[in-house]
């Protein structure tokens, strides 16, 4: 087995603010883990082709509570059944500014600024769409302990 140097917190934080991917892993009793996390604002189409090449998963979108709200965004549930409760809200994608039909690494990595956009607007983002926003819980790490709040602390 390959052995990785894990880094600390502080130099995470500082290679998101330089608008690169960084991957947080979890414990072995939760997910068992990594994901991918950059800062949305810096997302660029070449960087959601590497996550959705090599990471094969859901394009998530971790954002705060109150900009949820701001961007009237629903849980995709009433009643979250999953093993991690993962907070997901509908699905979105940014209409106009250049996007078609949401599912190109152009229209991710746009919908992906927009929602780091604090003038990007709720009529702004189509639903359902390729994004999906996960609502994080206010405090963090430290009212949950998941890959959501992790990624809004560390941005």
């Amino acid at each position: 087995m390959t052995e990785f140097e894990l880094n600390t917190i502080p130099e995470a934080i500082e290679a998101i603010k330089r608008g690169e991917l960084i991957i947080v892993v979890d414990d072995e009793d939760r997910e068992n883990e990594g994901d991918f996390i950059a800062a949305a604002e810096k997302v660029t189409p070449e960087m959601v082709n590497f996550m959705t090449t090599i990471g094969r998963g859901l394009m998530c979108a971790p954002i705060t509570e109150e900009r949820c709200a701001e961007l009237e965004l629903e849980m995709m549930v009433g009643n979250n059944t999953s093993s991690h409760e993962t907070p997901f809200t509908v699905s979105v994608d940014l209409l106009g500014h250049g996007c078609t039909t949401g599912i190109s690494a152009s229209d991710r990595a746009k919908t992906l600024n927009a929602l780091a956009n604090s003038n990007t607007k709720a009529d702004e983002l189509g639903r359902p769409g390729h994004i999906f926003p996960l609502r994080a819980r206010s405090r963090g790490v430290l009212r949950r302990a998941g890959h959501t709040e992790a990624a809004v602390d560390l941005a």
